[in-house]
């Protein structure tokens, strides 16, 4: 008499390969469409008003409260042989200009010759003591290497100009991208003409809109 056969074993086996292939497929595509969106779907680049900073005292501000201005923003230094010239010129640019549709934004840092060394709220009381400027400074913040300030680092990689000293000046859009820089040793007299242009800009726009 022949022995029974079963073929339980050959179709679990069928079975299971089934499974294999299918979860096989499943990583396959998963992996595809990540690749896909990589490529073709990337993420928003931001502009500089989406950014948040802190004030002073530390505590967080949002950017977005500036969309719609043109705005200055400069890396300052209290202890600087561009400090005198530069505050003046600066709070003059500003009380010219603004604050309506134009305002200048400070960022104290200390990495050029460690000539900002004192604390945010010094920083702010010597600007607003010694030059009666009335734009804000912001919480000392670093602008180069692996912990510089993401704002910061926006303009710089938008501009494609890294600072090498203080009082670099980066001229931001109503929309948050930047149109021109100047190193410290420039004439205020430059930045007049490109602040007007925008604040014209801004002006057109606002009377098209009515």
């Amino acid at each position: 008499m022949e022995p029974l056969t079963t073929s339980y074993p050959l179709k679990y086996s069928v079975h299971k390969a089934r499974i294999f292939a299918v979860f096989l497929s499943m990583v396959l595509c998963t992996t595809i469409l990540c690749l896909l969106q990589l490529r073709f779907f990337k993420p928003k680049i931001k502009d500089f008003y989406s950014f948040e900073v802190k004030d002073s005292r530390g505590r967080n501000i949002s950017l977005e409260k500036y969309r719609g201005k043109a705005t200055l923003v400069v890396n300052v230094a209290s202890y600087c042989q561009y400090t005198d010239k530069n505050y003046i010129a600066l709070q003059e640019l500003h009380r010219e200009f603004g604050p309506s549709h134009f305002t200048v934004l400070a960022f104290p840092c200390n990495q050029f010759g460690e000539s900002e060394p004192s604390s945010s709220q010094e920083i702010e009381s010597f600007a607003k003591g010694n030059y009666g400027v009335t734009f804000p400074v912001f919480h000392k913040i670093k602008i180069l290497g692996s912990e510089a300030d993401p704002a910061f680092k926006f303009l710089i990689d938008s501009s494609k100009k890294e600072p090498r000293w203080n009082f670099w000046k980066y001229l931001v859009s109503p929309e948050g991208k930047v149109v021109k820089f100047w190193r410290p040793e420039e004439p205020i007299e430059s930045i007049k003409p490109e602040v007007t242009s925008l604040i014209r800009q801004i002006i057109m726009k606002k009377r098209e809109d009515l």
